[in-house]
Formats: structure tokens, C-alpha cells, sequence
């Protein structure tokens, strides 16, 4: 059972982001505020679940959240900053879109973090399969990016990435190997 909460009574944003280890593609965050006595039970980190149950339980985190906001940080922000920073910057920016209610702590995924200006947080390695909030953002950020990826697959079918999602596929570099890079990929990134 993921938990619902850190601390008692007080407004928590779970923060995850998805496509940190992409080759190509924007990277996406989340930050979900869930209601203190939210629960259910298939919600777990989202790479434990399959497509199917992503886009089913994102309908649910949408309709029962108290807030919740998707940002993206473009592939060429990430060649200029690095991965890590873009990651974080995507974090930032999705809890600035939290229109409804303002965080009192952010629960982060992972163990890096730069602290957001007025609100605390605490990193969680692993935070995705312990906490229900950041597994819900986890989710939000998964399938918000897949269907950007899926998107711009029709753009570029070459590289399928409606299957592999930018990932490093031994398919995806095959591709890139024989017609090169398109404007989406991540030139700082091994790409072959």
C-alpha cells in the first residue's frame, strides 16, 4: 500500500517527471496535490503499469485531485542545461501551474532537488512506489509525454517512436545511425 501522505495535515504535491533517459523528446514533470483520504489501490509507480491502466488511472488522478499541472522542458532547453536541470525545471514549472491550491511541502521523486522559492520538500528515492501522490504524477507525466511522442512520431515515422517513446531502443539508434538526427533529438545525448 503506497502512502497517502508525509506529514499530517498539511498540503503535499507529489513531483515526478518522465523521459530523463530519452533520446529524444521534450521531458516531462507533474506535481498532483491528491486529497488527504484519496486511495486506490492500482495506483503504483507508473513504470509498473501498462499502458491500458496509465490511461485509466490518469482519468481518475484528474477527477479526484485537489490540483494537479503537466509541464515539459523542449529537447534543446536540455542540451543547453543538462538533463538533471531540465528535469527539475520541469518540476518547478508544473508546480507554478498549480492554479487551485498552494502546496505547503512537495514530496520529490528521486534524490536531487532545487528547493522551489517559499515551499519545502523532501527527496524520495523511490518516492513513485511509496507515496500515492507522487506515483499519481509519475503517471500524469507518463502518459502526458507518450502521447507527445506519439504525436511527433507522425512527423517522424522513422524512428518509431509510438513504440519505443524516444527511448534508446536498439531500433531507435539503428534508425538514427541511418538517417541522422531530426530536430527533437537530444544532441548532447551517446546517441549511437
Amino acid at each position: 500500500m503506497l502512502k497517502q501522505y508525509l506529514n499530517v495535515n498539511v498540503i503535499e504535491a507529489g513531483c515526478d517527471e518522465a523521459g530523463r533517459g530519452c533520446l529524444a523528446g521534450p521531458v516531462f514533470a507533474a506535481a498532483v496535490i491528491l486529497p488527504p483520504d484519496f486511495n486506490d489501490p492500482l495506483i503504483n509507480d507508473s513504470k509498473q503499469l501498462n499502458h491500458k491502466q496509465r490511461m485509466q488511472l490518469r482519468k481518475v488522478i484528474e477527477h479526484y485531485a485537489l490540483d494537479w499541472a503537466v509541464a515539459s522542458v523542449s529537447n534543446q532547453e536540455i542540451d543547453k542545461i543538462n538533463i538533471l536541470n531540465a528535469a527539475i525545471h520541469a518540476m518547478h514549472i508544473a508546480i507554478g501551474k498549480l492554479s487551485k491550491l498552494k502546496p505547503e511541502h512537495l514530496l520529490i521523486d528521486g534524490n536531487r532537488f532545487k528547493p522551489y522559492p517559499g515551499i519545502p520538500h523532501t527527496c524520495i528515492i523511490k518516492g513513485d512506489s511509496k507515496f500515492l501522490s507522487i506515483a499519481a504524477a509519475s503517471i500524469l507525466a507518463k502518459t502526458y509525454r507518450d502521447e507527445f511522442m506519439v504525436n511527433i512520431s507522425k512527423e517522424y515515422p522513422l524512428y518509431s517512436w509510438d513504440i519505443n517513446k524516444g527511448y534508446p531502443t536498439k531500433k531507435h539508434r539503428v534508425s538514427i545511425a541511418k538517417h541522422g538526427t531530426t530536430p527533437y533529438h537530444r544532441l548532447s545525448f551517446r546517441l549511437l
